[in-house]
């Protein structure tokens, strides 16, 4: 980790191949040049059962990351897509709280900062003024479990009309009103809903200036979200990341997938476009 920069750079885990083991990642990620890993707890199992490491496995792994001094700087925690806060099912609802507990207490002994979660009151289910209404009690128990730890919860803007931008996760910020409830915006997203709505999308960004803690970079073009090569698509990067800095934002993820071999390439490709883009922009004082 370059020390002197004014900001950082991290890679999502999903980027690389699942084949490879997290010290794989890690080290792989380094040599890369990135300056954290962000990782996934999703909803397989692979990723869940990380919920449940040992203290033996903590200690190892938090002894790894010293010894080549590279760290986990955050979690995404998208888990809470098949377990959803404001689920229609009693215990789905219990299984959100429960897990939530375990990747907040995960983090604080890994030295985790923040943990990413998707701004869903339900994916998999219908959503309705009842999953809005247990969406918002039991994110407050989220929040409550969080700051007894220390650990900031921050929404991605996601694709769906519930949380799609930054203004529509300050409606659940300011509500709960913790600082231990921020905003993590997916730019990606962010990107749709503006052209969507036909907005401006610094205009959106700005609702959360003081609340946005780090921003995730990704492509998106027509529709389509994971696969578009980063500078080829309709996210409009160097606006996004000049509105970042003037709300004193200094964290950044690059957000892409290793879907063949060529994700090599792909990680050599993002990571020369943004250092890039971020050094010009950050450099200029």
């Amino acid at each position: 980790m370059d020390r002197t920069r004014h900001y950082h750079l991290a890679q999502y885990e999903k980027s690389m191949p699942e084949s490879m083991t997290l010290k794989e990642k890690l080290l792989k990620s380094k040599s890369l040049g990135y300056d954290f890993l962000e990782m996934s707890i999703d909803e397989t199992d692979q990723k869940m059962a990380r919920l449940d490491w040992s203290d033996e496995e903590i200690t190892d792994l938090t002894a790894f990351m010293q010894a080549n001094d590279y760290h986990i700087h955050s979690i995404c925690f998208s888990a809470l897509r098949k377990y959803c806060l404001g689920s229609h099912f009693e215990d789905n609802r219990a299984k959100s709280l429960e897990i939530t507990e375990k990747c907040v207490i995960l983090a604080y002994r890994l030295g985790v900062r923040y943990i990413q979660i998707p701004g869903y009151d339900v994916y998999y289910e219908e959503s309705d003024e009842l999953t809005e209404k247990l969406f918002t009690e039991n994110l407050r128990k989220a929040v409550d479990i969080a700051a007894a730890y220390g650990v900031i919860l921050a929404f991605e803007t996601m694709e769906p009309e519930f949380m799609n931008n930054v203004r529509k996760a300050m409606k659940y910020v300011e509500l709960i009103n913790s600082p231990y409830l921020q905003v993590y915006p997916d730019s990606g997203n962010c990107t749709v809903a503006a052209l969507r709505y036909n907005e401006n999308i610094r205009d959106d960004y700005l609702t959360g200036k003081g609340h946005v803690i780090a921003c995730h970079l990704k492509e998106v073009l027509n529709g389509e979200f994971r696969q578009v090569q980063f500078g080829k698509g309709q996210n409009d990067f160097r606006l996004t990341i000049e509105t970042m800095k003037d709300m004193g934002v200094r964290l950044f993820t690059t957000e892409y997938w290793a879907f063949n071999d060529e994700w090599e390439e792909r990680c050599h490709s993002a990571i020369s476009y943004f250092r890039t883009l971020l050094d010009e922009i950050y450099e200029e004082g």
